[in-house]
């Protein structure tokens, strides 16, 4: 039976997503070199302070739990000709492979190459953000809980993820940071995705997204509690972007 380009695009988002899950099962269960990608972090990388506590990546487990749902809800038959659903388009598709690509580069120590790996995850979801106008629309409960909020989750982590990712692969080239000590470029980059996060909450108030990023930054502050300067300033930030995402302002909402 020949496929429709909705129905192709159904399948492909379904397909795609879910071959990105068990490549991440299998690179645990399997690892290429007999290593994790979590024992790579902390066998290569221990002194890469930006680097969250080890507890932060069970996100994982809720980043694959609301993707697959959304796979699953958006290929349904019902929803082959849903408008919403249309404008994912393949960017999820993109991510996906981008994610399968990402782990072989890791595994396999590409960390320089892995980095253009996990940046061509980041911006399919940077334009998928973007074209679905996320928070910016009022929709029906269902494709708030099962497209917008997988969706905002997993940028969210994947924001944080290329801010490590790169930190990871300039350290492994040893670069020297412009003579810039390790400890105030892990501050800068916390005090960074701190305004990434209030310029979405001012613009979009998706305290998803933001409530990623305090996950990420309590991380970095537990890890580091006995490295005073870091824990204060990322425990700080958490603070302020858990605030103000929690306060009852609301963005302009645009129409259907």
């Amino acid at each position: 039976m020949k496929l429709d380009k909705n129905s192709l695009r159904q399948w492909a988002n379904l397909l795609a997503i879910l071959a990105a899950f068990f490549t991440n099962v299998l690179a645990n269960i399997a690892p290429i070199n007999d290593l994790t990608i979590g024992e790579i972090s902390n066998t290569f990388f221990e002194n890469v302070l930006i680097t969250p506590a080890s507890y932060a990546f069970a996100i994982w487990g809720l980043i694959y739990l609301g993707l697959i749902s959304f796979a699953i809800y958006q290929a349904l038959p019902n929803n082959k000709n849903n408008s919403y659903l249309q404008k994912t388009n393949y960017y999820l598709v993109i991510s996906s492979l981008a994610q399968i690509l990402w782990v072989f580069l890791f595994l396999s120590r590409f960390f320089v190459l892995s980095t253009l790996a996990m940046l061509a995850i980041l911006v399919p979801l940077i334009l998928l953000y973007l074209k679905l106008e996320i928070s910016l629309k009022s929709l029906p409960k269902k494709e708030k809980w099962l497209v917008n909020f997988p969706i905002s989750v997993y940028f969210g982590w994947i924001t944080v993820a290329t801010i490590v990712n790169v930190a990871l692969a300039l350290y492994w080239i040893k670069w020297n940071g412009f003579g810039i000590s390790q400890m105030t470029w892990t501050i800068m980059m916390s005090i960074i995705a701190a305004i990434i996060g209030i310029l979405i909450i001012i613009r979009r108030k998706d305290s998803v997204y933001c409530g990623v990023l305090v996950w990420a930054l309590i991380a970095i502050t537990i890890r580091h509690l006995d490295t005073l300067p870091i824990a204060v300033t990322s425990g700080l930030c958490a603070a302020i972007l858990g605030v103000m995402s929690l306060l009852p302002t609301k963005p302009a909402m645009i129409p259907e």
